[in-house]
């Protein structure tokens, strides 16, 4: 009868909302009361309240709190968690936390009435002691279930009656790019609702924040899956603000929204995904207190092609949804290989069927579609024979490889899928590891998918990280088909191979991974490394790799600045200790342990393994991470101890500038020396530079002959015109600017943009501004002006000197080189602009012309001429006084030009050139007139006046 009184109450205060909310409310109100335990064990219960205590026999969740902290992609997260015990009786308490399985946990300190307990990492011991278990509490541990890339902390007590626990967990990790986007997640997922949820995630990048999104919460059937359907809008209660180089984001749910979501207290994952600004260059370097991290994620640049080999299993155990999602995720991804690919598939059981023997095919309309009738065809039937499997796909892309007449810079794969074990053929895992390692030789890298929970893991991931691959498993109830997509995503636009990473030798020492066979668009190559030379002033990095059919090295020279530049101590939050962490410091350990991991699980020497087992356990202990070879013991704090406090990272806006360190730079190809850049650039005094100055080396007569060109705004000229012969032009537009005051001039006029064009071997162009480079020989290539670089194809090679000049070399007998002219604080009629330089001309032909092509393979004579003497010849024995005081003719070809004895400054004023000056436009010095050398466009190769054509 008191149950029916009591429904019938509850009903009719809500007849306008639903059960779950009334509840809601109800219970929001209950446990804000709860916050105040400790100080009001005796107070009154409601009866309602006492009617819900006897039918809830677990302590509630008063608190859950989230904060975490993000400097430059490693993440510091603190999880605190209050459980409150209000029954009359000790209760036992379960402390969950899904965290991700690349993070450690750094620290783990829990308190249960006025007992505290804090974590304390030691090596993990070969044989474990069932004594050590204590008779209230069991030990935390992160445990070995695995769901999709996380990891299920968990920590047990029992609590007192009327008393409450606290819980503090502390885990780092070093985000990764995936798909063009950094993604941190925290799992929510109480198992109840909480009175006071929330979290908070504080972001710091001073490369700048770009695409910050936070999408609705993902339940675990979604995990891993980079979109969603309906992916837009943020969970309820969540803020969301940002600068250009810091963004806050908090999630804070009233009980009654918590029950909209998931009335059984299991909200999801809370994401947030955001990306850095960054250019083609060496990348985003900091320093701070003797170590660095160097991340490069180039981007603008043109995919490589590649050769892929799909193995997918087909055995009895794929029947049903797992075979199906796996043909529907290869009819997208077939769809999405480019016209340059090639591929072949292969489907496996107990016997191997390769759909097109001893070759791979081109990617055309025809072959997707008899592929795709293939995976169609496909029917689950058999064993797994794994082994064979990868045999006959390393053999087939071995022999072509060695067969094709392909180009180098291809990217091969072998991609990967197994829902099981090996149970046909060979089984022993060891001996699939090592025929499969002695199969790829090293040539091309090895992807692995699981599917399901019968799938052996290991095997899967040892096979990849031995072949330079990637794995994934994904869970047998999930959406495979968004998962075997994405995953392909992350590895089907290769765009850098050969990747290597150098720094100065006597500057650095324990440097993590610094060659990577492939770069794959939307990822990141992450290295880190520490300091020995605190003298030096700067730490050199190179960066050499292969683009399609081009090298590319790109270099700078970054400052080692002060201690206190990337120093975040002083900054508000981090107090009692957190501030003296080097984050720095710590991603060079996360790396350097995870590396140590990786190696020990390729290794096959028994030795190799226990020393790399000691070094990474060294480095956990050192820095207090919990790994594999790592435990989490808990120690008693002692009785009257203070319970744990929240020490949080928390970055300020205050001169965030001065407190991180952010360089950037290019790179440069391979064989080149650092001599390299201190060797002066050698080039002559045949160049157009300022407004513009055109200066004509005669290096066989011993003199120099210069003009000027007056042009329009606008106006294109054509320097050098050789198309027909060794298939190159030079072109020049004009910029203006208002004269000089008390100047004879309208207005004056600059470079401010050359293209090179060139037809032999392969029809290329660059296009050169003061700001930025773009090369493109089929595949468009940028390159910013201010980071040094070299880029090299097999007929062309581009080194960029930061802000200062580019020389461009065509087949190793042609050379250019332009000034970059950059002005602090211009004048009005001053702008940036170029300057062209011929270096080498020798593989111009005898017929080339332009502005300045003309002149250089024909001699011109300079005539004397006193006031009643005939012409003569010029002497070298006549001094410069005796020239000026002469009426001076130079003769080119038939016509007489007069002159008259000037200075000219070049190469940015630092050098002297005495010319002689043919006034007008270069009337009769050049053939026709200045406006026969006008180009339609900055690709007009025309070779004749008045005739144009298109590159």
């Amino acid at each position: 009868m008191i149950l029916w009184l009591w429904l019938c109450w509850a009903f009719s205060t809500s007849a306008e909302l639903p059960d779950s909310e009334v509840m809601a409310r109800y219970l929001e109100e209950q446990l804000m009361a709860d916050y105040s335990i400790m100080e009001q064990v005796a107070r009154r219960v409601p009866r309602q309240a006492k009617f819900l205590q006897r039918l809830e026999t677990r302590p509630r969740m008063s608190e859950f709190n989230v904060k975490s902290t993000i400097i430059s992609r490693y993440a510091f997260t603190t999880v605190s968690c209050t459980m409150v015990n209000s029954g009359s009786e000790a209760r036992e308490a379960v402390f969950e936390m899904q965290i991700p399985a690349a993070a450690f946990i750094s620290n783990f300190t829990m308190s249960i009435g006025n007992k505290t307990y804090y974590g304390e990492v030691t090596g993990k011991e070969t044989k474990r002691s069932g004594d050590d278990k204590e008779k209230h509490k069991k030990p935390p541990s992160p445990t070995d279930a695995r769901e999709n890339g996380y990891e299920t902390f968990k920590a047990s007590v029992f609590i007192p009656r009327k008393m409450q626990a606290r819980f503090l967990l502390h885990y780092e990790e070093l985000l990764q790019r995936r798909l063009g986007k950094y993604e941190y997640t925290v799992s929510i997922r109480p198992q109840q609702l909480v009175g006071r949820l929330r979290v908070e995630v504080n972001i710091l990048e001073n490369s700048g924040i770009v695409s910050l999104e936070v999408p609705p919460l993902r339940n675990s059937k979604q995990k891993g899956n980079g979109k969603a359907e309906g992916d837009v809008s943020p969970p309820p209660s969540t803020v969301i603000g940002h600068t250009k180089t810091l963004a806050k984001v908090t999630f804070n749910p009233s009980v009654v929204e918590q029950t909209r979501i998931a009335r059984n207290g299991i909200l999801g994952d809370f994401i947030i995904r955001y990306d850095v600004n960054r250019e083609l260059s060496v990348g985003d370097i900091q320093i701070l207190n003797g170590y660095f991290v160097h991340y490069f994620a180039p981007t603008d640049l043109p995919p490589l092609p590649k050769n892929v080999v799909f193995v997918l299993d087909s055995s009895a155990s794929m029947v049903g949804t797992k075979l199906k999602q796996t043909k529907e995720a290869l009819f997208t991804i077939l769809q999405d290989l480019r016209p340059e690919d090639h591929f072949n598939i292969i489907g496996f059981s107990n016997r191997i069927k390769v759909w097109q023997q001893d070759r791979l095919v081109p990617v055309t309309p025809n072959n997707i579609r008899d592929a795709k009738k293939y995976i169609h065809n496909m029917s689950p039937t058999g064993g797994t024979n794994i082994n064979a499997a990868l045999q006959t796909g390393a053999k087939l892309l071995n022999d072509y490889i060695a067969q094709k007449d392909i180009d180098a810079r291809t990217v091969s794969l072998i991609i990967f899928l197994t829902d099981g074990r090996p149970t046909v053929g060979e089984t022993q895992s060891s001996k699939i590891l090592s025929n499969t390692k002695d199969a790829i030789r090293d040539k091309f890298c090895l992807f692995t998918i699981g599917i399901g929970n019968d799938v052996d893991q290991k095997l899967l991931e040892r096979m990849a990280l031995e072949n330079c691959g990637m794995t994934r498993h994904f869970q047998e109830d999930e959406d495979a088909a968004s998962h075997l997509k994405g995953f392909y995503d992350e590895i089907g636009t290769p765009l850098l191979s050969d990747i290597r990473i150098d720094y100065s030798e006597d500057n650095v020492e324990q440097v993590t991974q610094n060659f990577f066979p492939n770069y794959f668009n939307g990822s990141e190559i992450i290295i880190a490394g520490k300091l020995i030379n605190h003298t030096s002033d700067s730490l050199h990095v190179e960066v050499t790799a292969s683009n399609s059919k081009k090298y590319i090295l790109l270099k700078t020279d970054v400052a080692i600045d002060l201690p206190s530049r990337n120093d975040i101590r002083g900054v508000p939050g981090l107090e009692d200790g957190k501030g003296d962490k080097n984050y720095i410091e710590r991603a060079w350990s996360y790396l350097t342990i995870k590396e140590l991991l990786n190696s020990r699980l390729k290794s096959n020497s028994n030795q190799e393994k226990d020393s790399l087992r000691e070094k990474a356990m060294a480095m956990a202990l050192a820095y207090n991470f919990v790994t594999p070879f790592t435990v989490l013991k808990m120690r008693e704090a002692g009785l009257h101890s203070k319970p744990p406090q929240e020490n949080f990272i928390s970055p300020s806006t205050d001169g965030i500038g001065e407190k991180l360190q952010s360089l950037q730079g290019h790179k440069a190809p391979p064989g080149l020396h650092r001599q390299q850049d201190k060797q002066r650039i050698k080039i002559s005094k045949t160049s157009a530079d300022g407004d513009p100055h055109f200066v004509i080396d005669f290096p066989s007569s011993k003199f120099s002959v210069c003009f000027n060109i007056d042009g329009e705004p606008g106006d294109i000229l054509r320097l050098v015109s050789d198309h027909k012969e060794s298939g190159v032009t030079v072109n020049g537009k004009l910029i203006g600017a208002p004269a000089p005051p008390n100047g004879h001039k309208k207005h004056r006029t600059y470079f401010n943009t050359i293209t090179i064009l060139s037809n032999k071997p392969e029809r290329s162009y660059l296009e050169i501004t003061p700001k930025r480079i773009i090369l493109d020989d089929g595949e468009r290539l940028l390159l910013a002006c201010d980071r040094s670089a070299v880029v090299r194809s097999s007929s062309l090679e581009v080194s960029i000197s930061a802000n200062s000049n580019v020389t461009v070399t065509i087949r190793d007998t042609i050379s250019f080189v332009i000034l970059i002219h950059h002005y602090k604080k211009p004048a009005p009629y001053q702008r940036d602009h170029l300057g062209f330089y011929i270096s080498n001309s020798k593989g111009l032909s005898s017929n080339s012309h332009g502005l300045l092509g003309q002149f250089l393979s024909h001699e011109v004579k300079l005539l004397q001429e006193s006031l009643n003497t005939s012409h003569q010849q010029v002497g070298e024995n006549q001094t410069e006084e005796m020239k000026q005081n002469l009426t001076n003719t130079l003769k080119v070809r038939d016509r007489l030009v007069p002159v008259v004895w000037k200075q000219r400054r070049i190469y940015n004023g630092q050098q002297e050139v005495n010319c002689w000056f043919a006034k007008n436009n270069a009337d009769k010095l050049i053939d026709g007139s200045y406006k026969d050398y006008l180009a339609s466009h900055p690709f007009d190769t025309g070779t004749s006046f008045g005739a144009s054509n298109n590159l």
